[in-house]
């Protein structure tokens, strides 16, 4: 039987670094000035879009830009998603808010030379989003105008940092603490409604688990089609998303870098492409040469090997 095998460190003891508002303006700020970067990987010719989340408590994000296709050059990873930013609770103004840990916060403020070299390479940069043991979520706000709120900060943070998207991962939110409500219905429509409408161009992405992921309609709305894509949380494993989207933005094939077995990740790869799904899930990507785990599933997916760049 497979387990769940996302082993995180939750960021609750990295408090001294919160973001309990943000200040948006037209003047950009220094970590979103582009800085001089290598020129793009030729484009891959063809195959699904691969996916690298990167835990930066630990590792950097410009490792994400070190595999290359053999056969052609092409990245091997399209998106670098940043885990992750949390929700958070303020239980004086009984408001949730959007949280960085010191690492999620280094990486946005040097943007220049964490995130602007991936996205000159053609990567596109994903900042994750997940619950902290607060009892906020994106699944229990108490209103309409409490889910645009927070969409505003979560787009805020897109347009300040220079970033490519919002990934939604409804994990450890911890529903009822702090006196916070229990998910309900409306919550999440509204809250990915409003996100949509504030960056029309960006990515959303859904890490498919807990119970934002089950409550996707709601007075007539459904908010399906406003991602861009979905992904299977179990690595090791195949399981494809419950969400009407086309297969083209769905990942069922999971798998975790340095720890899915070779064979799994190529058989999950193989499958990708037989059954005609775009969208391959990885997860754990550190600095070490992973070539050979990279190249069990790039043969499958791509038709090459991949090559580690340090």
């Amino acid at each position: 039987m497979f387990t769940l095998v996302r082993r995180r460190v939750r960021t609750a003891a990295l408090a001294l670094s919160t973001v309990a508002a943000l200040a948006f303006g037209a003047a950009a700020t220094a970590g979103a000035t582009a800085a001089p970067a290598p020129a793009p990987a030729p484009s891959k010719k063809q195959g699904p879009t691969s996916v690298a989340y990167v835990e930066v408590n630990d590792h950097s994000m410009l490792n994400v830009g070190k595999y290359t296709l053999a056969n052609g050059g092409g990245n091997v990873f399209d998106v670098a998603v940043i885990f992750a930013a949390n929700i958070n609770y303020n239980t004086d103004t009984k408001t949730a808010y959007l949280h960085f840990n010191e690492n999620v916060q280094r990486v946005l403020d040097n943007a220049a030379t964490q995130i602007r070299p991936l996205q000159a390479k053609g990567i596109k940069v994903v900042l994750s989003v997940l619950g902290n043991h607060q009892g906020a979520g994106f699944a229990n706000f108490p209103s309409k105008q409490a889910a645009s709120a927070f969409a505003r900060q979560l787009s805020g943070t897109v347009t300040k940092y220079g970033l490519d998207g919002i990934d939604f991962d409804d994990e450890y939110a911890e529903y009822g603490k702090n006196g916070t409500g229990q998910p309900n219905s409306s919550s999440f429509v509204h809250l990915v409604t409003a996100l949509r409408a504030n960056m029309p161009d960006k990515i959303i992405s859904l890490y498919n688990i807990g119970p934002a992921a089950s409550r996707l309609s709601y007075g007539g709305v459904d908010i399906s089609a406003k991602f861009d894509y979905a992904w299977n949380p179990y690595y090791g494993t195949w399981q494809v998303p419950r969400i009407a989207l086309p297969k083209s933005k769905l990942s069922p094939a999971a798998v975790e870098i340095g720890r899915t077995a070779q064979n799994t990740a190529a058989d999950l790869a193989r499958r990708t492409v037989r059954e005609g799904y775009g969208v391959y899930l990885t997860y754990n990507l550190d600095g070490t040469d992973h070539g050979a785990d990279v190249s069990a599933f790039t043969r499958e997916l791509y038709g090459s090997d991949a090559t580690y760049t340090p």
